[in-house]
């Protein structure tokens, strides 16, 4: 099927990923915000901005599996720091290049347990996560603990630091 200005179905095929990201983000933001999230009151409320946080974080995830350094810049602010498991300091530039072009390729993270309090326009989200994949063509797999602190700016929800430990298996 072909439009009168001379494109087809193809060439819109390109624009499907950020449709369809935009669409997971709907899907999940919109089951998360009934999820109950663990407030800094220590409420077991559903707290409408802890479940959309979460659910980013969930999104995160997807984004970096799949390599989608353009989702991910729009998660996090320019002023972003990431300290990493072996505690090295990343800018949101290095970060986005590890993840663009490091030797890791993760097949797959899931988060457990994630709690997320509120604070006015900041959620803190703590979790256990475990990630599977290959570095240097070999297999890995572990287990971590994060702690991503978010911040609710004009653009939405951004995540300004973020830092992630290993925890023994």
């Amino acid at each position: 099927m072909t439009s009168s200005s001379g494109f087809g179905f193809r060439d819109h095929l390109g624009s499907l990923t950020g449709i369809s990201f935009a669409f997971i983000v709907f899907i999940v933001v919109s089951l998360l915000s009934m999820v109950p999230a663990r407030t800094a009151q220590g409420s077991e409320e559903t707290s409408g901005e802890a479940a959309r946080v979460m659910a980013l974080e969930t999104l995160w995830n997807q984004a970096e599996v799949e390599k989608d350094i353009r989702a991910l810049s729009q998660l996090i602010p320019d002023t972003f720091i990431y300290v990493d498991i072996d505690g090295s300091l990343r800018t949101k530039s290095e970060f986005l290049e590890s993840v663009k072009s490091g030797t890791e390729k993760p097949s797959e993270i899931r988060n457990e347990s994630m709690v997320a309090h509120a604070y006015g326009n900041t959620v803190v989200v703590t979790s256990v996560y475990r990630e599977k994949g290959t570095v240097n063509g070999k297999h890995y797999s572990r287990r971590g603990r994060f702690t991503d602190t978010w911040i609710k700016m004009d653009s939405g929800w951004q995540c300004v630091a973020s830092q992630s430990t290993l925890i023994e298996k």
